[in-house]
């Protein structure tokens, strides 16, 4: 829940600047999608170059700048007026390269210091990040429903880059307090999207056959109707 009015605030907060901005842009000419490339390009490389050398404080503030453009792309999109179906999938592979750059960057940075631990939580903050959005994007794909979840990408950013952050300030342990509760969160998140993901194959299942039972519609969907009744297809071949 905290995280979730995290979320909210911050968007709430930048919203108000970026509308503006996002209409002047276009007005410009510039194009969404120029915009997305430029803020993956910069995030990435920002966090593959900061993180590990430990100007640990420069990359939180850097990224996250950058990784506002993700925000303004978005703007722009609607005040053109025009959705584009490239510029969904180009925005969606943007954030997922800028997500692993950096928990890869605080991996590196974490064995140079020689905290394994730290560096295996980040490597599974990586991991969880990059299945949790695996997990929608194939069941969307499927038809079904996988939204929601404790934590977002925009909750992985924002602890991850204050984390980073507050440790070159001298804050004790705020990285490590940063990493276990977004490795603990991302791991009940890809629970519950399986269970979201679950139960949209119940409702499609039921909706499609009027089976309303508690039988598992993952038996049964993509079977041929005569699938129980083997009897049925002898001497047909």
């Amino acid at each position: 829940m905290a995280l979730a009015m995290i979320n909210q605030w911050a968007r709430a907060a930048i919203k108000g600047g970026v509308e503006p901005t996002a209409a002047w842009l276009v007005r410009r000419g510039v194009h969404p999608d120029a915009v997305t490339v430029f803020g993956t390009v910069a995030s990435t490389a920002s966090a593959l170059w900061l993180i590990p050398t430990g100007h640990l404080l420069a990359a939180s503030i850097v990224v996250a700048v950058f990784a506002l453009l993700d925000v303004l792309d978005g703007a722009m999109a609607r005040a053109r007026g025009v959705t584009s179906p490239f510029g969904g999938v180009l925005d969606s592979v943007g954030d997922r390269l800028v997500d692993g750059a950096v928990f890869a960057g605080i991996t590196w940075w974490a064995f140079t210091q020689d905290r394994p631990l730290l560096a295996g939580l980040a490597l599974a903050c990586l991991i969880t990040g990059q299945l949790i959005s695996y997990i929608k994007a194939r069941a969307e794909a499927a038809g079904l429903r996988a939204d929601g979840g404790l934590v977002e990408r925009a909750e992985r950013l924002i602890l991850g880059l204050a984390g980073v952050g507050l440790t070159e300030v001298g804050v004790p342990y705020a990285l490590d307090v940063a990493l276990w509760l977004l490795t603990i969160g991302s791991v009940i998140t890809v629970g519950q999207r399986i269970v979201a993901v679950w139960h949209s194959a119940r409702e499609q299942y039921g909706a499609a056959t009027g089976v309303t039972d508690h039988a598992d519609p993952s038996e049964n969907i993509g079977r041929p109707e005569n699938a129980d009744h083997p009897e049925s297809s002898e001497g047909t071949a």
